[in-house]
């Protein structure tokens, strides 16, 4: 139920009770006046973190081609100095990567559903009939969302009022279960998802809401690459694709039918999001997600018809996103945007929210809480070339099964353990809960090494963004090599060496890896990512000193 402004205020200074001025605090970076008559609140990627969390923010975000050096290509001072962020402050910690562990220790945990509730409802509070939308990927990332098949995020986004979602990651439970939530609760949005025989539309392409007198359209976008970033046996007779032609279509019905304001709930990540908004007509707000960028302002594109904002709203809790749109004589006059950060020490605990999360994690809490290792260093996974969690998964694959070599996925998602925090299995779980996540070993030749990587580099710095998958770089271990982004597919990667000799193309190699999308990986019979790195973790002798990250060497990068 809504809470009033003055509700909120009561809430925050019983939170404060112990000593901390936290109702003032709250009060000043919550304090979000009203505009215009539309309002939508976005969150994305939340990668079922149900929990208060810790998420560093990218050290290095290389844009490929006209995006190099602008957002969301943007970190640490250049960010900072670009959005006139002060260093040191709330903000400067929500949005960089800048003495991360020192303002953790400083600033808290963000997000939190049961915190993300209460931000919610005071927001919803000031913004009569204010929608919350929500942009994928909420169904995965954590242990229990695995477990339950992501039961616990559907609860909890049910009872958080989500009013529209799309998807990505969400896939990956199978079209079965996907089509079975669709069907109950009538939510799911996305224009650009068909059968792959007679291409009929397999969810509601839009939903249109009156809000305070103003019809609005919202369109779907799931994530156009699903079949070949993850599994496509999870969805075989669906087809999936940017569709600019059908969204334009889309965009001129919703509009015929008296649509004042157009806005496109958006899983494409930000750069092919900027693509579009420079090519579709009519499209007033982008809400984007899947590159995990928090960006502080929208990007404005000019296209033949006016104006797109696009904005993309980071990931796993950590923002809340407040589009204010003042529409007037049938088209948008003026907009505010704010990128609120979500630091669980300054907003209390929505109570029945907290309940809920407390009811579907006691089955496993046992399980959840058992200690794996202590870590010595700060473990994270965003980067574009590596990550300190990432380089502890590689270092297990290499010694428990026995690789020369050992490639992982360049996943975004995965939380943050701070310097001397111990490793629970529901944090090891944080960084590999797929329903895909068998290991694998192969022989490969070393010409078959140099294709795969510059296969998933192109994915990455392709300069047309609609070739772009938005993940990261595979994350290597045991070999260097130096990478050039700016080259062409074929001539990005070179100077292959495993310790003291190169690579050679003739030769194979051992090579470990895990989250195969081949079909045929599924009843292999290897073991799980989670037991292999559990395994690695365990014979540490309690404690983990992670190895220096296999940073490739960068050719044409300045900085």
């Amino acid at each position: 139920m809504p809470v009033n402004r003055r509700e909120f205020l009561q809430l925050l200074a019983l939170a404060s009770a112990g000593g901390m001025p936290l109702a003032g605090r709250a009060e000043a970076a919550y304090d979000l006046p009203r505009f215009g008559n539309v309002h939508l609140l976005h969150f994305t990627d939340c990668h079922a973190q149900l929990l208060p969390t810790y998420f560093r923010e990218p050290d290095t975000n290389l844009g490929a081609g006209a995006s190099a050096g602008r957002p969301p290509h943007l970190t640490g001072e250049a960010l900072l100095r670009h959005f006139r962020i002060r260093p040191g402050s709330a903000d400067a910690y929500a949005f960089t990567h800048l003495d991360f562990a020192n303002a953790a220790r400083n600033y808290g945990k963000v997000g939190g559903f049961a915190h993300l509730a209460t931000l919610i409802k005071r927001l919803k509070a000031e913004r009569p009939g204010a929608l919350l939308l929500d942009g994928g990927d909420n169904w995965q990332g954590s242990a229990t969302a695995l477990w339950t098949r992501g039961e616990d995020m559907m609860e909890a986004s049910r009872l958080l009022g989500v009013d529209l979602m799309t998807g990505h990651w969400d896939f990956t439970l199978g079209a079965e279960r996907v089509l079975a939530y669709a069907k109950q609760h009538g939510n799911f949005i996305a224009q650009n998802v068909i059968t792959a025989d007679f291409e009929d539309p397999v969810f509601p392409a839009y939903a249109i809401r009156e809000m305070n007198g103003v019809p609005v359209a919202i369109i779907g976008q799931a994530y156009p690459y699903t079949p070949i970033a993850n599994p496509r046996y999870f969805v075989p007779d669906w087809s999936f694709g940017i569709r600019e032609a059908r969204m334009q279509k889309v965009v001129d019905e919703v509009r015929a039918k008296g649509a004042q304001a157009v806005v496109l709930l958006s899983h494409n990540g930000m750069d092919i999001d900027l693509k579009l908004a420079g090519r579709v007509r009519g499209i007033d707000a982008i809400l984007g997600g899947h590159t995990h960028d928090g960006v502080p302002a929208p990007t404005i594109v000019a296209n033949s018809s006016g104006k797109t904002l696009v904005t993309n709203a980071g990931s796993n809790g950590k923002f809340l996103a407040v589009l204010d749109l003042d529409v007037r004589n049938r088209k948008v006059e003026g907009f505010r945007y704010k990128l609120l950060p979500v630091f669980s020490n300054l907003l209390p605990a929505d109570r029945e929210m907290e309940e809920l999360i407390a009811r579907v994690r006691k089955p496993y809490k046992d399980k959840l809480e058992e200690p794996l290792a202590v870590s010595e260093a700060l473990l994270y996974r965003r980067g574009n070339f590596n990550g300190s969690f990432d380089q502890l998964i590689l270092d297990a694959l290499l010694e428990v099964q026995g690789a020369q070599i050992a490639f992982s996925p360049g996943f975004r998602w995965g939380t943050t353990l701070l310097p001397g925090q111990t490793i629970t299995r529901e944090q090891l779980m944080d960084q590999t809960a797929i329903t895909y996540p068998m290991t694998t070993l192969t022989e490969m030749s070393g010409a078959t090494i140099k294709a795969i990587l510059e296969d998933v580099c192109d994915n990455l710095f392709n300069p047309d963004p609609y070739l772009q998958q938005g993940g990261d770089m595979v994350r290597v271990g045991g070999m260097r090599y130096a990478c050039k982004p700016g080259a062409k597919i074929g001539h990005r990667i070179s100077d292959m060496w495993l310790n003291d000799r190169p690579i050679d193309a003739d030769k194979t190699y051992k090579v470990a890896g895990w989250a195969p999308v081949a079909e045929a990986a599924r009843n292999a019979g290897n073991k799980p990512i989670w037991d292999v790195v559990e395994t690695w973790l365990k014979a540490q002798g309690g404690r983990v000193k992670t190895a220096p990250l296999n940073t490739p060497t960068l050719v044409g990068v300045q900085g």
